[in-house]
């Protein structure tokens, strides 16, 4: 095989690697983002639940002091029922008495609803606080192994990089240049395998003659179709 193009292939191999890595590398923010968004989400629920308690202790307080005055009045309603002359004016008192405990009890089945609603927000809480927890030491543990990964990977690309300098210092400017826009233009693939009279890079027919001369020729040849550098394996 042409020796250019072996050094061709090479490079190839390199930066289809380097690609793929650097690809994974700015893949990781978004990693880490969905990560972020993973513990928010814990926390706006956490957020929510908390906002519907402070509500209900507010309620609770509010029906507490309409308990008391409920108290209060009935107190004061029998404190009056020795002053009543008339059987009239008592009936009418009795049943007044009755509305206010009536009132008073509603008041503390309220409560009591606003008691248990209350509990159960608390253990919502407590639940979903121990959910944050565990959710941040599992994500401590995700970035570190992903810090980690994009380390390794920047090392990995350094060493690419180094052996890539390597094989360019071997190769004629003009068809590295030629190289370097090709891979530019064909996302990534400057030299392509042609196999069954089809080049790898673009999928389209070449000249059976070519696909020949790619077998027994010493030379450089590209695909008619995309321009690639094109060799054979077999």
């Amino acid at each position: 095989m042409n020796q250019t193009l072996t050094h061709l292939i090479a490079l190839q191999e390199i930066d289809s690697l380097i690609i793929q890595k650097r690809r994974e590398i700015e893949a990781i923010p978004s990693e880490l983002k969905k990560l972020e968004r993973a513990i928010s989400s814990v926390e706006e629920r956490f957020r929510e639940v908390k906002t519907k308690a402070e509500a209900i202790e507010k309620k609770r307080r509010q029906k507490e002091i309409e308990l008391q005055e409920a108290i209060d009045k009935i107190e004061k309603l029998k404190a009056r029922t020795s002053e009543i002359k008339t059987n009239e004016e008592y009936q009418a008192h009795i049943k007044e008495i009755e509305r206010a405990e009536k009132k008073k009890y509603l008041i503390e089945d309220d409560i009591l609803y606003l008691m248990e609603k209350a509990d159960e927000l608390n253990r919502n809480m407590k639940q979903i606080q121990s959910e944050i927890q565990n959710e941040k030491e599992k994500i401590t543990k995700q970035q570190k192994e992903i810090e980690d990964r994009k380390a390794l990977l920047e090392k990995e690309v350094s060493d690419l990089l180094k052996k890539r300098n390597s094989i360019i210092s071997n190769l004629d400017k003009e068809v590295y240049s030629i190289y370097m826009n090709l891979l530019e233009k064909g996302n990534g693939v400057a030299v392509a395998e042609a196999k069954d009279e089809v080049c790898q890079g673009c999928y389209m027919s070449i000249p059976p003659q070519l696909y020949v001369e790619l077998k027994i020729r010493e030379e450089l040849f590209t695909c008619p179709q995309c321009g690639r550098f094109l060799y054979r394996k077999n």
